[in-house]
C-alpha cells in the first residue's frame, strides 16, 4: 500500500482499536482474577475459624484452671462449664463454616458464571473487532485508491497544461 496522507491516520485508528480490544480482554481477566482472589480469601477465613475456636476454648480452659488452681481444693467443679463453653464455641464455629461454606459455594457458582459471561463477551467483542478493523481496512484501501487517482489526475492535469 502506497503512503498518503491518510496513512498515518488509519495507523493510529488501528492501534487505537487495537489497544481498546487488548484492554477489554484485560479487564475482562481482571475481574475474574478478583472473584478467584475473594473466593480463596474466605477459603482462607475458614481455617482462622477453626483456628480462632481452638485458641478461644484453650484460652478459657486456662482461665478455669487459673481459678480452679487459686480455690481450695474440691471447692467447685468447673468441667461443666468447660463442656458448656466448648459446645457454644463449637456451635459457633459451625454456624460460621456453614456460613462460609455456602459462600464459598456462591463464588464458584458466580466464578463458574462470570467465566461463561466472560468467554461469550470475549467472542463478541472479538467477532466486533475484526468487523471494525475489516472495514476500516476497506475504507483506508478506498481512501488510498482516491488518493490516488486524485494524483494521477493531478499530474495528468499539471503535464497538459
Amino acid at each position: 500500500m502506497t503512503q498518503n496522507p491518510f496513512t498515518a491516520v488509519f495507523d493510529a485508528q488501528r492501534t487505537a482499536l487495537e489497544q481498546s480490544q487488548s484492554f477489554t480482554h484485560d479487564a475482562l481477566e481482571a475481574q475474574q482474577t478478583s472473584i478467584s482472589v475473594f473466593a480463596d480469601a474466605v477459603e482462607t477465613s475458614s481455617s482462622m475459624v477453626e483456628s480462632n475456636a481452638e485458641l478461644t476454648k484453650g484460652t478459657v480452659h486456662a482461665y478455669f484452671d487459673a481459678i480452679e488452681a487459686s480455690m481450695p481444693e474440691d471447692a467447685a467443679d468447673f468441667d461443666e462449664l468447660r463442656e458448656l463453653v466448648d459446645e457454644g464455641v463449637d456451635s459457633a464455629t459451625e454456624a460460621q463454616t456453614q456460613s462460609i461454606d455456602a459462600m464459598l459455594e456462591a463464588l464458584e457458582e458466580s466464578e463458574v458464571a462470570y467465566e461463561e459471561f466472560a468467554q461469550s463477551y470475549t467472542e463478541v467483542v472479538d467477532t466486533s473487532f475484526d468487523a471494525a478493523l475489516e472495514a476500516h481496512e476497506q475504507i483506508e484501501e478506498n481512501m488510498s485508491a482516491v488518493a490516488e487517482n486524485v494524483e494521477a489526475a493531478t499530474e495528468e492535469f499539471d503535464a497538459s497544461a
